[in-house]
Formats: structure tokens, C-alpha cells, sequence
């Protein structure tokens, strides 16, 4: 008898050529070896991505620095001026205070008893203005033509024998791990702890370096 082929029904379909049976959306074998490999980069690829976060945040800081601000002392000296004129004392005495550049304050009068008295008016308003003495580096009235004069100076910014005398008392005296850095005319502290930090500024209050010290950019 002959062979009788027969359809597959319509709407249905057998094998694509060329697969076999139940090979079809069956994952390739080389796939399968991949996969852990992909898996093991992106948890590499997170640690690192932690550790540099980690590294970036670890340190806290704040900068030391010696700066005065400029319109309170202008302030300051206005105010000297101003006493200078309507006290009695210092009536008919020649007693001024003035800008002398732009770090820079001359005082002077007649005497040098006067020009004395000048000077501590002008001290006494520059600290109601909370700029500390150690700010302005004034020295003794000497005579100049008919009066008595003397040129203070500002004090802005850390010289480098101060900042290396600071430097060696943080070494010396803080918390192990904590740094300075001297910057320019000013030193970065930096360390893990916060708690150091406040430990450094602690220290630094209580010792005499012979200038004003701020304490800045706490991070």
C-alpha cells in the first residue's frame, strides 16, 4: 500500500529544521559558564565603588588661620577717632588715629603721655569689636617732628615659623592619626574622628603662639 503523508493540523506547527525536540528557549551552554563570571565583576565592581565612598568620607577637618576682619577694625578705629575729639582729656592734645595704608594705623599727639592714652582707646574699641590685641602689633609712641607718633600693624595670616611651632604641638600633643598640613598661610587638621578635631581646637585655645587664631571650614 502506498505511504499516506498527512498535514499538521492548520494553526499549529512542528519543529523548526534544524532543532530538535525540546530544544527550544533552552539556555546555551556557554551562557551558563558566563553568568557567575558577569555576577563576580559587578561585586568587585561594588567593593571598589564602597571603598572609594569609604575614602572619601573618612577624614573630617578644619583649617587654622589668623585673619582679621577688616571692617570691624575700621570700626573699631572710628569709634577711637571719634572718643578722641569729644573727650576733655584729649582736648587741644593733637590726639588722632588714622588709617595708615591698608593694614596699617597711626596714632600720635603731642605728648607721648597722650599718644599712650590714644593707643589704649583704640585697644579698648577694637575689643568691644572682639578683635583680639594679638591682632594688632603696635609698638612705643617715639618722637616724629612736633608730636609724638607710632604705626600698628595688622595681623593677617600665620608666618611660617608660627605655623611649623603649631604643626609640632599637634604632633606632640593630640590624638594619635590626627594630621596638619601647613597650607599657604594657614594649616589643614584633619583626622577620622570629630571627636579629635575638637580635642586639636581644645589644645590650641589653651596654648600662647603669640598670634589670634580662628578655626574655620569644620567638615
Amino acid at each position: 500500500m502506498p505511504t499516506v503523508l498527512q498535514t499538521a493540523p492548520f494553526g499549529r506547527s512542528g519543529n523548526l529544521p534544524g532543532c530538535a525536540a525540546g530544544s527550544v528557549n533552552r539556555p546555551r551552554r556557554e551562557d551558563t559558564q558566563r553568568r557567575p563570571a558577569t555576577s563576580n565583576r559587578l561585586g568587585t565592581l561594588a567593593a571598589c565603588g564602597e571603598m572609594r565612598l569609604e575614602a572619601q568620607v573618612a577624614d573630617s577637618s578644619f583649617d587654622v588661620v589668623s585673619k582679621v576682619d577688616r571692617q570691624e577694625v575700621d570700626n573699631a578705629v572710628n569709634q577711637a577717632a571719634k572718643e578722641l575729639g569729644t573727650r576733655f582729656d584729649f582736648r587741644n592734645t593733637g590726639a588722632k588715629v588714622n588709617w595708615s595704608g591698608d593694614e596699617a594705623i597711626t596714632i600720635q599727639a603731642e605728648t607721648e603721655d597722650r599718644c599712650k592714652a590714644a593707643i589704649d582707646v583704640l585697644k579698648e574699641k577694637l575689643v568691644k569689636r572682639s578683635i583680639s590685641l594679638k591682632a594688632f602689633d603696635v609698638g612705643e609712641p617715639a618722637p616724629s617732628g612736633k608730636v609724638y607718633k607710632v604705626t600698628g600693624q595688622l595681623v593677617q595670616g600665620i608666618a611660617a615659623d608660627k605655623a611649623r611651632q603649631i604643626a609640632k604641638a599637634i604632633r606632640d600633643e593630640a590624638p594619635r592619626g590626627v594630621q596638619a598640613q601647613i597650607q599657604g598661610d594657614q594649616l589643614r587638621v584633619s583626622a577620622k574622628k570629630k571627636d579629635d578635631l575638637q580635642a586639636v581646637i581644645a589644645l590650641l585655645k589653651n596654648k600662647d603662639f603669640g598670634i589670634a587664631l580662628q578655626f574655620t571650614n569644620y567638615r
